[in-house]
């Protein structure tokens, strides 16, 4: 907690304006080792121009750059430390070469930031709870509004209130436990010494705020990886042709020669606000080529792990034995959503509605030509079926709970069974020890979440996927 610690926090890559961050008690002394125009007094949040030496002290010492220094004063910074940025030009030389200043200061303990450092510090010093730090993180990666939004709304520390809240209504929960073991004999109302109703009407308080954040972990999944869209179909029905489309480039190449498409291609992008990862396969059919084959595995592996499969008929011409192949790994699938694209309308349509309905039950369908304008229809039914799986028409990622960490998921689960548990032992007449143990478990991983009851190595995993600078 001594060190003064050093990263370049910007991207990689050329950019007009790059940074350097320092955080810790040797800021003002690397600021004098490497500003030329030293201030006689230093001000916090006061920008300082000056020319970047590698020893300041030293006339005869290379200038690497010319940068702007910002002090910010802890604790009134983003570590809770003092902090200094200094704001160069985006050279990738450049930044190295300052980084490689401030370490060779000789300011006392001055070192190379670990992986998420600065934010790690801003949660040992007070400045934000774990979920929000781990929210930092996904504000870095995110691609879509909705993420972003998700991801903001995390930062602010929505989630880590509501568990704090549910964490105080659990507190109340221990201590009225405590009391029943300390003095047994207070309550002859219920058969085994304790009110065993308002303990568990409380735990049902607690419970259904649990569920209900469960309850949006499937919307967190699609912001933070993406719904899984696979495009099937026989060759030649116009995968690829879709594939380009919802993408808006030629990613695929399209040709009216049957198996142009041999390997899944993968691709992500946002329709509508959602993110999607969309994947192109080859088309479906019995055949003799080796290289062919494997792309077919490939499909029927894709599809058993999609979200939503888009079936792709070429409604030009009747469904034939090839088509029918095609829907017998449909119906292996068992994949409840299912959206069928009847392509190819301009030719002529053999392939109706109804066609696919008595074939596919339950399935939605959209008749229309991808090279004849009908793209915003195929779009449209596209992000339709989506909003519909995921009952995204309700989402209000500013004003909603939405856990999209899988270690959340994984504590907010941990509680629900223990809380479960505790229900049933009370319902049972179990000894209170032996109940408060299971309610404990539960506090306990709900303060995981927040990073109340987190040990190290549980914070050295969080951190370790954050990147150098941040």
């Amino acid at each position: 907690m001594n060190d003064t610690i050093t990263a370049i926090s910007s991207a990689p890559g050329e950019a007009g304006i790059g940074i350097v961050k320092v955080s810790g008690p040797g800021c003002k002394d690397v600021m004098k080792r490497l500003m030329v125009r030293f201030p006689e007094e230093i001000e916090p949040r006061h920008a300082y121009l000056s020319r970047v030496s590698r020893n300041a002290a030293d006339p005869e010492a290379e200038i690497i750059d010319e940068a702007i220094f910002l002090f910010m004063e802890g604790p009134h910074s983003y570590t809770g430390e003092d902090v200094l940025e200094i704001q160069a030009h985006g050279s990738n030389t450049g930044l190295k070469n300052i980084l490689q200043a401030v370490l060779d200061s000789e300011v006392e303990g001055v070192r190379m930031a670990e992986p998420g450092e600065f934010t790690k510090l801003a949660f040992l010093n007070g400045k934000m709870d774990l979920s929000q730090a781990e929210a930092v993180i996904d504000i870095i990666k995110a691609k879509t509004d909705l993420s972003l939004s998700i991801a903001e709304s995390q930062s602010a520390g929505r989630l880590g209130d509501k568990i704090r809240e549910i964490r105080e209504t659990m507190l109340d929960v221990l201590a009225q436990m405590a009391v029943d073991i300390d003095y047994p004999d207070e309550d002859e109302d219920f058969a085994g010494g304790y009110d065993g109703t308002a303990l568990v009407s409380q735990l049902r308080w607690v419970l259904n705020d649990i569920e209900d954040l469960l309850d949006t972990a499937s919307i967190g999944r699609i912001a933070r990886e993406g719904v899984r869209v696979v495009i099937a179909g026989k060759p030649n029905a116009g995968k690829s042709s879709l594939m380009n489309a919802l993408l808006g480039e030629g990613r695929v190449i399209v040709t009216d020669v049957p198996g142009t498409t041999r390997d899944t291609v993968e691709e992500s992008v946002s329709i509508g606000g959602v993110p999607i990862v969309l994947v192109d396969t080859a088309g479906l059919r019995d055949t003799e080529d080796k290289v062919e084959k494997i792309g077919i595995e490939r499909t029927a592996q894709a599809m058993a792990s999609a979200d939503l499969i888009i079936l792709v008929l070429d409604g030009s011409h009747d469904l034939d034995d090839k088509d029918d192949t095609v829907l017998e790994y449909i119906e292996k699938m068992n994949n409840e959503h299912l959206l069928v694209v009847i392509n190819k309308n301009d030719l002529g349509v053999t392939i109706t509605e109804d066609d696919v309905k008595a074939k596919l039950p339950g399935s939605s369908v959209v008749s229309t030509s991808l090279v004849g304008g009908g793209v915003p229809e195929a779009v449209k039914a596209v992000v339709d079926a989506v909003t519909e799986m995921y009952d995204l028409g309700r989402l209000n990622a500013k004003e909603m709970n939405i856990v999209t960490n899988e270690r959340h998921v994984r504590m907010l689960r941990n509680a629900e069974m223990n809380i479960n548990e505790a229900i049933t032992m009370i319902q049972n007449g179990d000894p209170m020890e032996v109940i408060e143990l299971s309610a404990h478990y539960a506090y306990d991983s709900l303060g995981n979440i927040i990073g109340e009851e987190v040990g190290d190595e549980v914070l050295d995993r969080v951190f370790s996927k954050f990147c150098l600078g941040k």
